[in-house]
């Protein structure tokens, strides 16, 4: 079952958003998931009916309120859906406007029912064009709900100039570089754009994976400016106080990597600071296979890698990307040097067990 986490700071348009994607058909019957019902703001008129857990829409779709923990209200879900009593073929989770996605994402993958009968299938964050400027400077938690979106919706940008809106769109990109951010006003046509952000999926076409990873398009050369370590787009302090607390570091390897080079990269990067990592994601060719997998993480959690069918032969470079908070450019590029070690030794042969790993072993 996909779902898909909706976040945004207070006023940004959430719920105008849910409005929209409740009224259309686009994604076809959607389940959402709330806090509070009264919060919500629902538009009644989409409300065919309602008792006391679900509401019911004229499109079919239905709402209900967070019972309890939110595992426990998806496990419900589902079981109704089962027992045939409702219909919906995808989960949206609208959180709080102060939350962080962090804990939820970890939700999602760590609960042993959710983990194996649902998948992450993106997070969408939307920002006001008129106020998010200054609710950046103001909120962290606003910059990392920017940090970890997969498609950032910059909302009300018709109460905007276009050049303030366009200064901002490039703030945004500054914080998250692989980020689709899409413009729309009351939240028209966005659910057509909602679907199928996470390509964590074997069967994703090369340039989806290169466009979700990295932001980068296909062609002609997809990382011509990430070859060794870049930084996200620099942000002057003045313009974004919170700015210095997000990084992004990016490395490219021309030649497979071996699983105990990368798997003790990453150990040693998530136990030292994973509370810190928004993200990391990345494409990697691991020596002893042919084709490439697909990795992604939040904080210390990761999603199962997927090995890439149809890879095209002539492209087999590893790209590494991570989004952090509070940690250096220094930092960061240091952590990433260790994947440069082309010849590390093999697990065992200093007496030290393998680190844990989340890839299959050659």
């Amino acid at each position: 079952m996909p779902v898909t986490l909706l976040t945004g700071f207070l006023g940004a348009g959430k719920t105008t958003l849910l409005n929209a994607v409740l009224a259309g058909s686009a994604l076809g019957p959607v389940a959402v998931i709330v806090n509070e019902f009264g919060e919500a703001g629902l538009d009644h008129d989409l409300i065919a009916s309602a008792d006391d857990e679900i509401m019911l829409m004229q499109s079919g779709c239905l709402c209900c309120s967070v019972r309890g923990d939110l595992s426990r209200t998806m496990i419900e879900l589902l079981a109704r859906k089962n027992r045939g009593e409702i219909a919906f073929d995808r989960v949206m989770i609208e959180t709080t406007g102060l939350a962080d996605p962090g804990p939820i994402l970890q939700t999602m993958l760590m609960d042993p029912y959710l983990g194996r009968y649902t998948r992450v299938d993106g997070v969408v964050t939307v920002v006001d064009a008129v106020n998010g400027p200054a609710t950046l400077d103001a909120q962290f938690e606003a910059v990392s709900q920017v940090g970890m979106a997969d498609l950032v919706v910059l909302s009300k940008t018709d109460l905007a100039e276009k050049r303030d809106v366009d200064a901002f769109e490039q703030r945004l990109k500054g914080i998250n570089s692989s980020a689709r951010i899409l413009r729309a006003t009351k939240g028209a046509d966005v659910a057509d754009h909602i679907a199928g952000l996470h390509d964590m999926r074997d069967t994703a076409q090369h340039a989806d994976i290169l466009s979700w990873t990295t932001g980068q398009q296909a062609a002609p050369d997809p990382l011509a400016n990430l070859s060794g370590m870049s930084s996200a787009a620099p942000i002057a302090a003045t313009a974004m106080p919170h700015g210095d607390r997000i990084q992004t570091a990016s490395i490219v390897l021309d030649q497979p990597v071996s699983d105990y080079v990368f798997d003790r990269w990453l150990e040693t990067l998530i136990a030292l600071r994973g509370d810190n990592i928004l993200r990391v994601k990345g494409i990697v060719f691991l020596e002893g296979f042919d084709d490439p997998f697909v990795f992604h993480g939040v904080q210390h959690i990761f999603d199962p890698p997927v090995q890439l069918k149809d890879w095209p032969k002539d492209d087999r470079k590893s790209r590494v990307v991570v989004i952090a908070r509070d940690m250096s450019q220094r930092e960061l590029s240091r952590s990433l040097d260790m994947l440069r070690a082309q010849h590390a030794p093999k697990a065992g042969s200093d007496g030290a067990g393998a680190p844990m790993s989340i890839f299959p072993r050659s």
